[in-house]
Order: structure tokens, then C-alpha cells, then sequence
């Protein structure tokens, strides 16, 4: 057996071999690289031995919280009974057992799962069967998307398209075509009806209609939103919004896809934000804490009728992953799901998210925080230069404040959590979902520390 790498040795690997996911390699040529070794609970520790506060659970995943032994067994079973076997053409149990469990969970009539193995492959997988199904209804010219200005919905070409960052775009040009931009949910910023969500949500969702109309309706295929959207700082939809959006959708014939690869399983108080916020999309896309992060899941759940021109005989969606549906992942889901039960989760998150939000509500007493937003376990604090005009940060101003200062000062205070520049300067926050009072303290009594400590070298 190979002997295990020392510290040291691990260092050099990482930063000798192992390529970091949107990291800015050179940052590490005269730093350490942290290394996470393990987790319990709501905390990981370094190779140091130092423990941190999962406040953003992994990357949004971390539902029930890390060392879990439960789901960790019946990924043991599951490997030994059958470790793996595709589901093209065949079923095994798990995956049979997993596809009937979302169905019941899921609102409405969406009962149909489409595995995938990630967020990026489920978007993907959603705009391929939107194009499929129109051609197989007789509506072959529907093609395009529309989703909304600095939606994240994915990396991969397809998904990366839908996406509304154009900076992580550029560098892929040209991408897939046939995407469409419309202003998101950023009330704070709202560039009408700034005193009224409800108008405001009504504007939002008729620069939907007004997208549509604009390319031609018999093109469009689908409308993409996240219930709450995360880039940009965590947008609440505004009351009625998500509705209109659904009305719209009908009226133009276009299919309504609600990207919950966040707020899905628990985040939000519901095992999905369409439950949440009472909307019936044609399609769910899901992932991260399907398994609380134990193994890598992710789906599309679409309605019945969606299905129905592919119960045709000699009818087939055309598009299959390898590892999708896969027998550990789905015993790794179900034992999830069955700790959702037994533990209460999702009471948990509608009887402590009030108290996250009025403990986050307290740092709008420091002259850098512009807003506090979100809901259940999911939210953004906006930074800015001046609480009265909300005058935003420079490009050069925000890099130094975020990359220069933030993202580590509040890694080595013991949060992990994500100063990010997407839209404006925000620090997002998605605690476990086994979180409470006594961590929303530590994360307020951080963040406070940390940021008071940016405000006075600003």
C-alpha cells in the first residue's frame, strides 16, 4: 500500500498538479494552497488542524452536514451489492426507487427524472429536451432560451450559453446561439418601481414577454429561472413574479424550466422552490444537495407532458450520460432524503430561517453593507461605498476589496463562505441545513469583525 503524502507533499502536489476550478493559479506561487482534510458536523478543519464554519456548505451542497455515517454506509452497501451499471435501456433498483421518491416530492404533475451527474449536465439536459420535444410536437423553429442578466446556470458549453455572465463567457466564444437576456430580481437596484416589489416584479417578468415577442414566439423553446437566483448576491423573487412568468410562458407556448441546482432539497425550507413559492414549472433541474455533496447527482424533472411524444414507439430522447443515475449516488440520495425525514430538515430551515435573516439583519448597522437579502438558508450582503446613494465600488476597487482582503480575512477569522464579484460585491452565506442560532451568531460576530475591518482600510 502507498504510504499516505506528507503536508508538505500534499502542498507540492496541489500546486504542482492539481488544476483549482476558477482559480487564479498564480495566487498560490508564493502562498499555501488550503487544504480541507476532513468534516463533521457544520465544520471542516485544514491540515493544520484548524476548524472553520461551513457557512456556505461546501459550495451550496453540504444539506445535512458533513460525516455523516449513515449516508456513508449505504454508499458502502450499495458498492458492494452493485457498484455500478447504466441505465440505458436497463433500470437497477436505486435508480427505480430515487425516480419515484423526486416524483412524489416534486409539485404538480413532474414526475419524470432524467439523470445527470451535475448542474452544468442537468441545464444541458433540459435545453436538449426542450429542442427535442418542440421538433416531436411539430414545432421544430423553437430552439432559443431566455434566462436572466448574471444568471449562473452552468459551465458546460450549452449551459454556459443560458448563462448571463458575459466575463466567464468571452474567453469559450463562440458559444451555443439562440440565448436571450432579461433583467433579473435585484430589487435593490431596481431601475423602476423601486418602492413597490410588487410592480416591480410585474416589469420584470413582462421583459420576459416583451423578449419573446421581440424574437419571434414560434422560437423560443424555453425561459430559465432560478427561484431565488445566486449570482449576483442571492435575488428573492418579488411577490407574483415566478406566476407571471408561468402565465407568460403559457400564453407563448414556451416551456418554463426552474434551475434549482441551489435551492433544491431544503434550501429554502421546501425540497423545491417551485413547492416554496407556488409555481408549476414544466421542468426542475437539480443537483448538489440531491446527496448532500456525498456523491455527485444531478437531474431534470420534467411533467407529464413533456414525456409524451417520447412514449411514441420508436421514439427516444436522444442523450445519455455514463454515470447517470448511478447506483451509489442514488443509495447516497436516499439515505439523504431519509435523514431529511427523521431529523426534521426542512422544519429546521422554516422555523430558523427568520432568526438567520433578523442575526444577518444586524450588520446593516455598518456603513459597508448596502443589503441583506435572500431566504430560508441562502443569502447575499451587498457591499458598497455609500449606504445612502448605494454608490458602488470601481472594477480595481472591488478586486482589491474582495480578492485583496475579504475572501481571506474571513477564512483565516474560521468562515468559509464566498466574497464574490458577480454584479456587485456581495458575501454569500448558505450554512447546512442543520444550522441554527448559536452559528448564525458566529457567522454575524465574523462577519462584523471582518468587515469593519475592510470598511477602515477602505
Amino acid at each position: 500500500m502507498a504510504a499516505h503524502l506528507s503536508p508538505a507533499e500534499i502542498q507540492r502536489a496541489a500546486k504542482d498538479h492539481l488544476w483549482m476550478h476558477f482559480t487564479e493559479m498564480a495566487g498560490y506561487d508564493d502562498a499555501d494552497v488550503p487544504v480541507i482534510t476532513r468534516g463533521e458536523g457544520v465544520h471542516v478543519y485544514d491540515s493544520e488542524g484548524k476548524k472553520y464554519l461551513d457557512g456556505l456548505a461546501g459550495l451550496f451542497v453540504s444539506q445535512v452536514g458533513h460525516g455523516r455515517e449513515e449516508i456513508a454506509d449505504a454508499i458502502a452497501e450499495q458498492a458492494k451489492e452493485l457498484a455500478y451499471f447504466p441505465i440505458w435501456t436497463y433500470a437497477h433498483p436505486k435508480a427505480a426507487e430515487l425516480a419515484a421518491r423526486l416524483a412524489d416530492l416534486a409539485p404538480g404533475d413532474l414526475n419524470r427524472v432524467f439523470f445527470t451527474t451535475s448542474g452544468s449536465e442537468a441545464v444541458e439536459s433540459a435545453w436538449k429536451l426542450a429542442r427535442q420535444y418542440f421538433k416531436a410536437i411539430g414545432e421544430p423553429t423553437r430552439h432559443k432560451v431566455i434566462s436572466r442578466k448574471i444568471a449562473y446556470h452552468g459551465s458546460s458549453l450549452g449551459a454556459l450559453s443560458i448563462t448571463g455572465l458575459q466575463a466567464i463567457k468571452t474567453p469559450f466564444e463562440p458559444l451555443v446561439p439562440s440565448t436571450i437576456q432579461v433583467p433579473n430580481t435585484d430589487f435593490y437596484r431596481a431601475p423602476v418601481h423601486s418602492d413597490d416589489h410588487e410592480a416591480f416584479g410585474r416589469w420584470a417578468a413582462d421583459q420576459i414577454e416583451d423578449a419573446i415577442l421581440q424574437n419571434d414566439p414560434d422560437t423560443v423553446a424555453a425561459v430559465f429561472v432560478e427561484p431565488v437566483q445566486n449570482s449576483g448576491g442571492c435575488f428573492p423573487p418579488p411577490p407574483g413574479y415566478l406566476q407571471r412568468v408561468r402565465e407568460i410562458c403559457d400564453r407563448y407556448g414556451v416551456l418554463m424550466v426552474s434551475d434549482e441546482v441551489i435551492c433544491a432539497f431544503g434550501r429554502l425550507g421546501e425540497y423545491f422552490g417551485a413547492t416554496k413559492y407556488g409555481y408549476l414549472p414544466d421542468m426542475i433541474t437539480f443537483a448538489k444537495g440531491a446527496t448532500s455533496g456525498y456523491v455527485p447527482l444531478g437531474g431534470v424533472i420534467a411533467r407529464e407532458k413533456v414525456m409524451e411524444p417520447f412514449k411514441e414507439p420508436g421514439s427516444a430522447f436522444l442523450h445519455g450520460i455514463t454515470f447517470a443515475g448511478h447506483p451509489v449516488a442514488a443509495a447516497a440520495a436516499l439515505a439523504n432524503l431519509d435523514l431529511f425525514e427523521s431529523e426534521g430538515i426542512l422544519d429546521n430551515v422554516r422555523e430558523n430561517a427568520p432568526v438567520f435573516r433578523a442575526t444577518l439583519e444586524k450588520l446593516l448597522d455598518l456603513p459597508i453593507v448596502g443589503d441583506v437579502r435572500g431566504d430560508g438558508f441562502f443569502y447575499g450582503i451587498e457591499l458598497v461605498k455609500d449606504k445612502e446613494t448605494k454608490e458602488v465600488f470601481t472594477a480595481e476597487e472591488s478586486t482589491s476589496l474582495l480578492k485583496g482582503f475579504l475572501s481571506q480575512a474571513l477564512f483565516d477569522a474560521g468562515l468559509v463562505c464566498r466574497a464574490d464579484d458577480r454584479g456587485e460585491p456581495v458575501v454569500q452565506l448558505s450554512p447546512p441545513l442543520t444550522c441554527g442560532p448559536e452559528q448564525f451568531d458566529e457567522i454575524e460576530r465574523i462577519l462584523r469583525k471582518v468587515l469593519t475591518e475592510a470598511w477602515d482600510r477602505l
